[in-house]
């Protein structure tokens, strides 16, 4: 049959691609599934790529504004906005037609449409089905919706609606103090607005390392951002012109207003798994509506398997990429195999946050007895010419073993030096194998080594 496969792939998000293009390498028919006109999930289309862009462009403006002078350089600059949409448009263009051309190249069939498993072995498109020996569920994740708040993508915006806003807001209320809304507050700050976050708990960043959360706080402050702990929200009313929230302590209290031109509702994401027959085909969901899988992928029905943001573990699309790497080779018959104690987090804000392994709070929960060494950016040379001297790098080893257990990052270019920690951790090293590899000076990366130097307490420049 003309529409006979391997292995048939819904959703070509992160995970759902690189899943592809690892089985088609290994000699797997392959086939695809995607609803949008273009591939690349949320990451490449409204999320990842096209916020970076953003984040990226608006860090220059702000570079122009506030560090020119002092390097001796005389510009004047001004937002071009809709440009800057455009600039974004152009990341995303130039993503998605990658995939289109790395599909064509690998020889794997694409079908446009909604992918519902219609029995074992059958994916149904449209009025085709599709034949397969195994499917793969990789439908990525959604936003998730506060009860009571209408997102309207204009007034009231998911982060989808954030990146397509016409014009800069004066005012900007976030509510959800994680990633994605700091992320995009940073974007609109710099450019002008006013931005206000209203988290729920006590602390922004829930779940990093609590005195990088603090420091992180401590900075976005310095840069404008106000902050709302503590805090629920309980209503939005819209106006033509306004949004007003009505905001009450977590605890319960009296409620206060807070009014905003556009309001975006950042609480985080949930699995994506309407309308693809699950329930139908007998698959597990577990409570959060995450598809339930074994160590392999494998759901609990023979031939159907789930990896990335749909199933459990954090909703990263490099996390999803492993995952499909991973499957791919099981399939095939090989050992795929992902690491989930060593899989970076960033925060892409300036200066930027990034993290690897076990947080503080962590460690002293499992009661591990532990070193930890810290060096600031303050003491780094790099750091110090180029005028970002704000954060600190903390290495968290194994008090008896030395092994790094952990590794957390606030600074400039923190996304691209935790990888030098996670290399390190990947092959179960110490603090000492680091501290004892020779960085080319002057760079950033010498703040790495510096804190690993530092757990023996023996830091050359603090």
């Amino acid at each position: 049959m003309a529409n006979q496969f391997d292995v048939t792939i819904i959703g070509t998000g992160p995970g759902g691609y690189v899943c592809a293009i690892r089985a088609a390498q290994l000699g797997l028919k392959v086939a695809v599934v995607e609803k949008r006109a273009t591939h690349g999930g949320t990451c490449l289309n409204i999320g990842c790529i096209p916020s970076k862009a953003l984040l990226h462009a608006s860090e220059l403006y702000a570079e122009s504004k506030h560090a020119f002078a002092k390097m001796g350089i005389k510009a004047e600059t001004s937002v071009d906005f809709p440009q800057m949409l455009n600039f974004k448009q152009e990341a995303i263009d130039g993503n998605t037609k990658g995939i289109d051309f790395l599909f064509k190249k690998n020889k794997i069939t694409v079908f446009r449409g909604t992918g519902v498993i219609a029995g074992p072995g059958k994916v149904s498109v449209g009025s085709e089905v599709i034949d397969t020996k195994s499917i793969i569920i990789a439908t990525g994740s959604d936003v998730a919706r506060l009860k009571g708040i209408e997102i309207d993508e204009q007034q009231i915006v998911s982060s989808t609606g954030a990146l397509e806003l016409k014009q800069v807001p004066a005012t900007l209320a976030i509510i959800g103090a994680g990633v994605i809304g700091l992320e995009l507050g940073s974007v609109y700050a710099r450019l002008g607005a006013k931005v206000t976050v209203i988290e729920y708990l006590d602390r922004i960043l829930p779940g990093m390392d609590n005195e990088v959360a603090k420091s992180f706080q401590r900075i976005l402050q310095k840069q404008g951002f106000a902050f709302r702990l503590s805090s629920k929200v309980t209503a939005a009313a819209k106006a033509k012109d306004k949004v007003t929230l009505t905001v009450e302590p977590a605890a319960g209290g009296t409620p206060e207003s807070i009014s905003a031109d556009v309001v975006l509702v950042a609480v985080g994401r949930i699995p994506y798994t309407a309308g693809l027959g699950l329930e139908a085909a007998g698959v597990k969901l577990d409570n959060r509506g995450r598809v339930e899988v074994d160590d392999h992928f494998a759901t609990n029905i023979p031939g159907i398997y789930a990896i990335g943001d749909v199933i459990r573990g954090p909703m990263l699309a490099h996390k999803a990429e492993d995952e499909g790497v991973a499957l791919a080779e099981i399939l095939a018959g090989q050992a795929g195999h992902v690491n989930y104690g060593v899989i970076p987090g960033v925060v892409y804000t300036a200066p930027e946050v990034a993290a690897v392994g076990k947080t503080e709070e962590e460690l002293k929960a499992e009661g591990v007895n532990y070193k930890a060494g810290k060096f600031l950016f303050l003491a780094n040379g790099r750091a110090k010419a180029n005028q970002t001297t704000d954060g600190f790098v903390k290495i968290l080893a194994d008090a008896k073993t030395d092994r790094v257990l952990g590794v957390h990052i606030i600074g400039p270019m923190a996304g691209e030096l935790i990888h030098e920690a996670a290399v390190l951790m990947e092959f179960g090293g110490s603090a000492e194998d680091l501290a004892r590899t020779c960085h080319a000076h002057p760079t950033l990366s010498e703040a790495v080594k510096e804190a690993a130097m530092a757990v023996a307490g023996r830091s050359i420049h603090s």
